[in-house]
């Protein structure tokens, strides 16, 4: 894309028990005692319960080639957790208005783990490098914070090389260009070619640990960037360069 937005096509997002939310009203006519609330027999009243503490979690830190077979318990969370919530909202009469949630997949650790990630020297550097913006505008930073949400690691996993594999592929979902993502290895090994197959490796297994869901749409990276408006990064906007 050579305008660096991301993709209108809009992925459904897995909910989760906590997050920010947009909200789809519907309105059914659902037969019943007249002022009495109560929840339809195909409707769940209560939240879907957590399960993001069960999940097996990946040290991408090592560099073995070896790889896991999916755990089925992961799997049929996520089939679970795709189904949409709804919720009644209002009930007049034998009218009962309901709402379908969509909740967001980022949680708030996700956010504090890229702000901190943000202070680490060679992030700071890279990002200062970055002038025209070719490799981090606010959409592409947008897009890790979406990928590190999806990736199913700990908040203390997350290192340097994160931030630069989600970056990476940000760049090779979006962008047209695709040579300036190369200076990425220049910050992270200097002139040795000796890491970067492990660089690849480990790419690939970022992209299996979120089942293939690489798509963000514009409408997310919006929704992300809103939860902390203030934040500098999001003032990396190429509409804005000179």
């Amino acid at each position: 894309m050579a305008n660096s937005q991301p993709s209108s096509q809009s992925e459904d997002q897995s909910p989760q028990p906590s997050g920010y939310s947009s909200e789809v009203v519907v309105e059914e006519d659902v037969p019943g005692p007249s002022g009495f609330l109560y929840s339809a027999p195909w409707m769940s009243p209560r939240p879907q319960p957590q399960c993001s503490s069960l999940k097996r979690k990946r040290d991408w830190s090592s560099d073995s080639e070896s790889e896991e077979e999916p755990d089925e318990e992961l799997v049929q969370e996520k089939a679970l957790a795709s189904k949409p919530m709804w919720c009644v909202e209002k009930l007049c009469g034998l009218k009962m208005r309901i709402k379908r949630r969509r909740l967001s997949r980022v949680l708030p650790v996700h956010h504090q783990v890229f702000t901190q990630l943000l202070e680490d020297p060679v992030v700071k550097r890279f990002l200062a490098w970055d002038k025209k913006l070719r490799v981090s505008d606010k959409y592409l930073l947008a897009m890790v914070i979406a990928y590190f949400s999806r990736a199913g690691l700990f908040s203390w996993q997350f290192r340097r090389i994160h931030f630069f594999l989600a970056l990476y592929l940000a760049n090779d979902m979006e962008e047209d260009n695709q040579a300036p993502k190369q200076d990425i290895f220049y910050f992270l090994y200097g002139k040795s070619y000796a890491e970067r197959p492990l660089f690849h490796r480990l790419r690939y297994q970022w992209i299996r640990s979120m089942g293939w869901n690489v798509r963000v749409s514009r409408e997310e990276c919006e929704e992300i960037q809103s939860y902390d408006p203030d934040l500098w990064v999001w003032g990396r906007d190429r509409d804005r360069l000179p």
